[in-house]
């Protein structure tokens, strides 16, 4: 179900304190390779600019984000989008926003021209793995054991989808 009053619009400089908080606030070892954002570390660098992501709000706040990009510079995979970022607020959870964020990047790549979306997934993440494949992703690869997590070896999970269907 995605609430109505969800709105994803595209990401801008001003909105980098939110995300940033947001990004601290939702950090998981159920999710992130890296370490934890330390505080007043910023959201946007170089490789992560605002027009890479989508935000969504709710009442005005932002409560979530997807990040879309092409997942190399080479010309023969410029047809591949990828969702290198997905993060939702623990009180705007199971409202919708992470469906409507991944709807949204899809948009956002067909009117890239995209023809496929793609994105990665860590093993245990099984809320994550059932959303994606509500949303048509589906399991194109496994690297087993990629990432040794708490004290774990963790799969790294490869899904994809067409746009084109």
């Amino acid at each position: 179900m995605i609430v109505p009053e969800i709105r994803i619009r595209e990401a801008r400089a001003a909105d980098e304190p939110a995300l940033a908080e947001l990004d601290r606030t939702t950090w998981s070892p159920l999710h992130a390779v890296i370490p934890a954002p330390e505080p007043g570390q910023p959201f946007y660098d170089e490789r992560h600019r605002p027009e890479h992501h989508l935000v969504a709000e709710l009442g005005g706040a932002v409560v979530g984000y997807v990040r879309v990009v092409p997942p190399t510079p080479l010309a023969c995979n410029a047809h591949v989008r990828q969702i290198q970022g997905l993060a939702v607020s623990r009180a705007a959870r199971g409202r919708g926003v992470a469906r409507a964020l991944l709807r949204a990047a899809a948009t956002r790549a067909r009117t890239q021209g995209a023809t496929r979306l793609t994105l990665r997934v860590l093993g245990p993440n099984d809320p994550a793995r059932s959303l994606y494949e509500s949303e048509g992703f589906r399991v194109e690869g496994v690297l087993p054991g990629e990432f040794f997590l708490d004290g774990a070896y963790v799969d790294d999970i490869l899904m994809g989808r067409s746009l084109t269907d």
